[in-house]
């Protein structure tokens, strides 16, 4: 049982941490940040017309689902460097895919988060610093006319498993939220307010390089990715679950909360 306040059922505009506080915070809508990578590589993917199904992270069912949703089936970022005609979660290398018209994505986070809220009547979003201001743009009508709305970052893992609170998903959660204070919504928790003070402070793209997701990546390889995340507002794409699949707003026919 949740204790009292922490829902932040007093406030129309949530924000908390990683798989629990989604499942804890509820709200009409609920925007899911995975900055390195999930949501930004789903973004990216969107834009390019390709329909994301997300899928629970080392799940035997995953190429089982694929086959019959006759999509194409992501694999680790290493795998498809050696995979020709493959996908994976890395961003940079999703810009760069064409001739795939669906893609199953799993991810330890975002991916994960989003499957366990198909399930609980909420909207959801994935949002990144590549689509914050449309995201915002997006929700702000909604939440003036008196829906309420969740934003979730990710977070990462820590060896043992338990959530590492990263600050790149904080500074996604910030920016959108410092959209929607933009465009005149009110009625932030303290939480979402302390978000948008964590995005004040950021420097991009330097910041994104510099934390401990960017330089996990880089070391690995893939500083391109945390090139490809870093670009604020380079998309207008807002990928929305419809069904089963993350499909662009427009498509999925979005004008009030579930």
């Amino acid at each position: 049982m949740i204790k009292p306040g922490h829902d932040q059922g007093a406030y129309a505009v949530r924000c908390e941490w990683g798989p629990v506080g989604a499942a804890l915070v509820p709200a009409d809508v609920a925007v899911v940040v995975d900055v390195l990578s999930f949501t930004t590589t789903v973004t990216v993917a969107v834009g390019q017309g390709i329909e994301v199904l997300p899928f629970g992270w080392r799940d035997e069912r995953a190429r089982a689902y694929a086959a019959s949703r006759d999509a194409l089936l992501a694999v680790g970022r290493l795998e498809a460097r050696e995979q020709e005609g493959s996908v994976s979660l890395s961003p940079a290398a999703m810009t760069e895919v064409t001739g795939v018209g669906r893609i199953v994505l799993p991810s330890p986070n975002g991916s994960t988060i989003t499957v366990a809220l198909a399930g609980t009547g909420a909207r959801v979003v994935a949002g990144s610093l590549r689509n914050a201001s449309a995201v915002a743009a997006l929700l702000a009508p909604l939440l003036r006319d008196g829906a309420t709305c969740v934003v979730v970052p990710a977070g990462e893992r820590w060896p043992d498993g338990t959530l590492r609170p990263c600050v790149e998903d904080l500074w996604g959660a910030g920016a959108i939220l410092s959209g929607l204070v933009g465009l005149g919504v009110e009625g932030l928790s303290p939480e979402a307010r302390a978000a948008t003070h964590a995005w004040s402070g950021a420097r991009l793209p330097t910041d994104l390089h510099d934390c401990a997701g960017g330089r996990e990546l880089a070391a690995a390889g893939f500083a391109d990715d945390v090139v490809v995340a870093a670009m604020v507002d380079a998309s207008e794409v807002v990928p929305v679950l419809d069904g089963e699949a993350f499909t662009d707003a427009g498509r999925a026919g979005v004008g009030a909360p579930c």
